[in-house]
């Protein structure tokens, strides 16, 4: 009996869950968000690493900036250290040319809501004896870091 496989794209094949029967030259795509785990950060800065399985390399670049940095390397610990080396590159050039360099984040985060979600937000806060920025940066921070404790 032949075994049929399924496929999200035509050049990865998902292998059923009950299936014995694995194709030698398989690649079953292991899912993750986009940056998961790929992650690296310094001095304030983030950077994605990807893959180029042809060229056998890591290669990335650095996230929420307007200027472009990239950085690449063979193995993790040379991508990670040539992340380090691009950022620390880019503060560098930014400061022989009197520019102030990009940053990633200001610290202010505008949210809108419905009104009546403001309201509950506010009668959380004054619950939890805070206000509604201390309390929403507790709620949020907790939410994120509990997003990578994985």
């Amino acid at each position: 009996m032949t075994q049929k496989y399924t496929t999200e794209c035509s050049h990865c094949p998902i292998v059923p869950h009950n299936s014995t029967d694995y194709p030698k030259n398989l690649i079953v795509p292991f899912r993750r968000s986009r940056t998961e785990g790929n992650m690296l950060t310094y001095k304030g800065y983030s950077g994605h690493i990807e893959v180029d399985t042809e060229n056998g390399i890591l290669f990335g670049r650095v996230l929420d900036i307007k200027d472009t940095i990239t950085f690449q390397g063979k193995t993790v610990e040379e991508a990670s250290q040539a992340f380090r080396d691009s950022v620390d590159d880019y503060l560098e050039f930014c400061e022989e040319l009197g520019e102030k360099p990009d940053k990633p984040f200001s610290g202010k985060l505008p949210f809108r809501t419905t009104p009546d979600l403001h309201r509950k937000i506010f009668l959380a806060a004054a619950k939890a004896g805070k206000s509604i920025n201390g309390w929403m940066e507790e709620v949020i921070k907790d939410a994120a870091n509990r997003t990578f404790q994985n």
